[in-house]
């Protein structure tokens, strides 16, 4: 890593102008990782044209269209093994508010959420909660099964008896437990965060968490593509990084997308404070961090990549995200809340999409699964008749 930075400042210093990385970003270009870094530190004077430019790429490949997934959030668990320094999703055993969903829980909800015309079950979890507890253990086993993973797979067999499309985001997964669950899910995720290993580092937010070691979490997502399953990842801003971090973070991203072409959406996140965690005080990103890094995600990942941002944590930047670039808002449950963010409520559909409208963009529904994944390469056949079905129904409108 020390020889990456060395060689990155070395390239710094012979930077190339704003205007000219652009121009060749909207030419087609591959950037480098140096491009990229130089837009995300940008100079507050050319922030404008790097936004427009960013724009007009994503809207030669995705027009002036936006959209979201009605989902239902499953919380399948939220015991983990990792501590975060700026999670309140993940509990210990007997801690106020730990809980894992049985499965009448499980069908109850997706049947409400198909109900509500939701049609896709996100399966959110902590990590491999069976490492470190042996309570939870004695659950898994009362349950019939032996690991959390088998336990989602059920889960997504309840969710799918629904009419939902499963896409299980469960942290670090093996090759072989993403293989046994690609037959029960339009699609996965799982959220790069960072690359950085500086942020595993004595004092850093991942000091206490092994499964957010990057090299381990790029790892499985270039596994993802290598057993084509349709992939979400991201970035985490404001955990520590540096401008520099981020842009590195979707370089990396980029480049196991070139690999597999598999990754069918990108997340930029930001952090939010809670007084219950240990970065009660830490800065948030504010607008314009969240706006460079949107934009240098558009021209790094180019304009046939989705670009997300989730509008629950940032309400009052909905025009600026669409000037930034993206051309989706991720998840939006009528159902349930999103439990990593619980103080975040989502956004009603008709207010999202009139902020749209007046931006001069249309709010549409898509599926888990991308439309340009909808195919035999990316789908698995035991999957496939029920995304088709699903597919096949009208998705569009705010209603």
């Amino acid at each position: 890593m020390a020889s990456l930075h060395s060689s990155l400042a070395s390239e710094q210093r012979e930077r190339a102008p704003i205007r000219d990385i652009l121009d060749r970003a909207l030419a087609g270009a591959r950037l480098s990782d140096a491009d990229a870094i130089a837009l995300i530190e940008c100079p507050d004077g050319d922030l404008d044209t790097m936004l427009s430019a960013a724009a007009e790429l994503r809207d030669r490949g995705k027009g002036r269209d936006v959209t979201y997934s009605r989902k239902v959030f499953l919380p399948i668990t939220n015991l983990c093994r990792d501590r975060c320094t700026y999670c309140t999703f993940r509990k210990d055993p007997g801690d106020p508010g730990a809980w894992t969903m049985m499965p009448d829980e499980i069908a109850l909800w997706s049947r409400r959420g198909a109900e509500l015309g939701c049609k896709e079950a996100l399966m959110c979890l902590g990590d491999k909660p069976e490492v470190a507890f042996k309570e939870y253990r004695e659950v898994l086993t009362m349950l019939g099964v032996r690991t959390t993973i088998e336990y989602v797979g059920r889960a997504c067999e309840i969710a799918i008896a629904e009419g939902l499309l499963p896409h299980t985001n469960a942290g670090l997964m093996t090759s072989d437990e993403m293989r046994a669950l690609r037959p029960l899910n339009a699609s996965m995720g799982l959220m790069l965060e960072n690359i950085s290993p500086r942020l595993r580092a004595r004092g850093g937010v991942h000091q206490a968490a092994p499964d957010k070691d990057p090299a381990l979490r790029i790892k499985m997502i270039d596994e993802a593509g290598e057993l084509r399953i349709p992939f979400t990842t991201g970035i985490l801003l404001g955990i520590g990084e540096t401008p520099a971090e981020r842009a590195l973070s979707l370089t990396a991203i980029r480049d196991t997308h070139e690999r597999h072409g598999h990754i069918q959406e990108v997340i930029i996140q930001n952090f939010r404070a809670k007084p219950e965690i240990a970065m009660a005080d830490a800065p948030e990103p504010d607008a314009y961090d969240m706006a460079r890094a949107i934009a240098t995600a558009r021209l790094v990942l180019g304009l046939t990549m989705n670009v997300q941002a989730p509008p629950n944590l940032s309400p009052l930047q909905i025009e600026l995200f669409l000037n930034a670039g993206i051309n989706d808002w991720g998840g939006i449950s009528p159902l349930s809340k999103d439990y990593v963010n619980p103080e975040a409520p989502w956004p009603h559909l008709d207010r999202l999409g009139e902020q749209c409208a007046r931006a001069g963009f249309t709010l549409g529904e898509r599926l888990a699964i991308y439309n340009e994944y909808i195919n035999d390469e990316w789908l698995d056949p035991a999957v496939a008749t029920k995304v088709r079905a699903i597919w096949d129904r009208p998705v569009g409108g705010q209603s």
